[in-house]
């Protein structure tokens, strides 16, 4: 007489060849599910699989993921198990599918991608000419990361607040007071401190601001032909200058409001302060950036810590 582990062995063979004669799948691909259910074979120990219940997967599946395994492998090898149960159920009698209604845990999302401070600083400071265009890339590229805007935010900033027929304005800066007003998402409005390297920066674009200013007299921040900037030439011009710097990393302006809110908090530790800033509704949103400011330390340690794991 067979034992159960021979039994189960058989069990599987039979499954895998229904799966290659039937369903055509290449030996890849069979591999990969044999693999996956001697994972399964392995976790349920002296227990029959045709005697594990969903609570026992679910735990299987806490298992794999607090062992490191990701989100997308579990969930591959939870459907593998499912097809097995499946099977089992149509062909064997199985009463139940102890696999059904288990899910894998959820992807984490990845982390925002901040620029250091050193790079951070570097990228907004660099003067460049005293060409309009340079001007206004130093003031744009200094607001950023100087109140964490959204790029939407300073492409509608206004020279001064607006409110006429049929136009109001979104957003400007309050020079002596040194602060930007801004509506963000979900209309909803906030003042955001500017630091005096940005209100500097500002200084000197304005003084040259007419030169460029064609007819609609409301933008602070212009294109070359003298309309409002558009967030896509922000981007343009963002990624250029960091290039130009060799900078070793994709720079685009979120990545300015990133930076910003990873240093605020990494100086701070101020996570209700941080999140008013970003304009943030919920603070679940900003908590992120404890992350990135977890990883920072994490950093630091490994490189000072005689005692870090190398």
């Amino acid at each position: 007489m067979d034992t159960p582990g021979q039994r189960q062995q058989s069990d599987i063979g039979d499954y895998l060849e229904i799966l290659r004669s039937q369903r055509q799948l290449s030996p890849h691909t069979l591999d990969s599910y044999l693999l996956d259910l001697q994972e399964l074979i392995r976790l349920a120990g002296p227990t029959e699989l045709k005697s594990l219940n969903t609570h026992q997967i679910r735990r299987f599946a806490a298992q794999m993921h607090g062992a490191g395994q990701s989100a997308r492998t579990i969930a591959r090898k939870l459907s593998s198990w499912r097809s097995f149960y499946r099977w089992l159920v149509e062909n064997h009698d199985l009463p139940a599918n102890p696999v059904e209604g288990v899910r894998a845990p959820k992807k984490g999302k990845p982390l925002p991608k901040a620029l250091g401070a050193d790079d951070a600083v570097r990228l907004v400071a660099h003067k460049g000419s005293d060409q309009p265009t340079a001007r206004a890339n130093r003031a744009m590229f200094e607001l950023l990361y100087s109140s964490g805007l959204r790029v939407s935010e300073l492409a509608g900033l206004d020279i001064a607040p607006v409110t006429e027929t049929g136009y109001s304005s979104a957003g400007w800066v309050d020079m002596r007071e040194g602060e930007v007003h801004v509506t963000g998402k979900g209309g909803k409005e906030r003042i955001v401190p500017v630091g005096n390297p940005a209100l500097e920066a500002l200084q000197d674009w304005l003084a040259v601001r007419g030169s460029l200013l064609k007819s609609d007299p409301h933008p602070l921040f212009l294109s070359g032909r003298g309309s409002r900037i558009s967030t896509r030439l922000i981007q343009l011009r963002i990624k250029a200058h960091a290039q130009s710097l060799d900078i070793p990393a994709n720079v685009h302006p979120h990545m300015l409001r990133h930076s910003f809110a990873s240093h605020v908090l990494q100086s701070s530790g101020d996570l209700r302060a941080v999140q008013e800033m970003l304009g943030h509704s919920s603070i679940a949103a900003t908590q992120v950036y404890t992350s990135l400011d977890f990883q920072h330390l994490a950093k630091v340690y490994d490189q000072a810590h005689p005692r870090a794991k190398k």
